[in-house]
């Protein structure tokens, strides 16, 4: 149930964000979620994306060094406390989290959030074992 994340640094410079999106552009790889977190000098862009092996090498041609990791997506309820309900049992199985990003595809659905664990593979096991439902990819990558 874990989902490939790609990765990239990417220049903190005007035209660069661009350039990375146009490159998986060019090779008909749609981008289904992203993350940005920026520094001064660069930015890591994390991105989900139905062909993570085509986004790599699409990615690379154009220059960028790439990196894939294994991410989880996970359906928290879209109403208050939804997300604290998560983490609550993430604490309680002792999962450290690295990052996480959401998004959502509709009011009243509920949201995936994409966590990085420091274990993705009991991370898994965990939280289904806790009624969590983790996303297979390829249910989170239907249109």
């Amino acid at each position: 149930m874990k989902t490939k994340q790609i990765s990239t640094f990417i220049e903190n410079k005007t035209g660069r964000l661009h350039a990375a999106c146009e490159a998986l552009s060019k090779n008909g790889i749609n981008i289904h979620t992203l993350s940005l977190a920026d520094t001064s000098d660069f930015g890591i862009l994390r991105l989900i994306v139905a062909d993570p092996a085509a986004a790599r090498a699409a990615l690379e041609d154009a220059g960028y060094v790439v990196k894939e990791t294994d991410v989880l997506a996970v359906e928290v309820p879209d109403d208050a406390g939804g997300l604290s309900a998560i983490l609550a049992q993430a604490d309680d199985a002792a999962l450290g989290i690295e990052y996480m990003y959401a998004f959502s595809t509709a009011s009243g659905k509920p949201a995936i959030v994409i966590i990085r664990f420091s274990e993705p593979d009991r991370a898994v096991t965990e939280l289904q074992q806790r009624g969590i439902n983790v996303i297979e990819a390829v249910k989170l990558l239907q249109d």
